[in-house]
């Protein structure tokens, strides 16, 4: 048995953004965490930048907004969130953040039905 896995926040918070002025994604659980139902991954996302508007036909996801502040785009309808915040989207609801704000946003996502790129859709 592996050991407990813990994220320690604040890490990720600090640490250098490895693509400075692009958008950054890591895997930080998957597979080789003994996860099988689940998956996890660090977003950097600088200001400017956005996630595609997309859905997922059966992944559902929790974002923890580590620092930050963004726009959350739901379903046509725009929520300001920002660190501290919590967000769930279920399966086949449209989304996307999108930073108007002049620093970069980080966030956790955990979701169901990895990897990571399956069963992205984007919304044109």
């Amino acid at each position: 048995m592996e050991p407990l896995k813990i994220w320690k926040t604040d890490q990720y918070r600090k640490m250098a953004n490895p693509t400075p002025g692009e958008w950054y994604r890591t895997p930080i659980l998957g597979n080789e965490d003994q996860a099988k139902e689940l998956g996890g991954l660090l977003v950097v996302l600088p200001s400017g930048k956005s996630v595609p508007y997309h859905y997922h036909q059966n992944r559902e996801s929790i974002l923890m907004i580590l620092s930050g502040q963004a726009v959350e785009l739901y379903e046509n309808q725009e929520y300001q969130i920002g660190a501290g915040d919590v967000i769930f989207v279920p399966a086949g609801a449209k989304h996307a953040v999108i930073n108007r704000f002049d620093k970069e946003i980080r966030f956790l996502e955990f979701f169901t039905h990895p990897p990571m790129g399956s069963d992205f859709i984007k919304v044109e």
